[in-house]
């Protein structure tokens, strides 16, 4: 895996993936009392926890897009 996620990218995708576990499983939002909305807000955050953690996005490799310098 080559890494194609940024610093400023990594960044915003760990503040996204915190922000949306936190929201989905702390909050008591009524938009989350739904089982499929919850799990899936906490599946995004997941995802987006690890390609922050692994500075490598699938997506952005099938879309040919690198934010990082390297």
């Amino acid at each position: 895996m080559i890494a194609n996620v940024g610093s400023l990218d990594r960044v915003l995708r760990f503040v996204l993936g915190v922000a949306l576990i936190a929201a989905a499983l702390l909050s008591g939002w009524a938009v989350f009392d739904g089982v499929a909305l919850k799990y899936g807000a906490v599946a995004v955050g997941l995802v987006m926890l690890a390609t922050a953690a692994f500075r490598f996005c699938p997506l952005y490799t099938v879309l040919g897009v690198k934010t990082c310098r390297n």
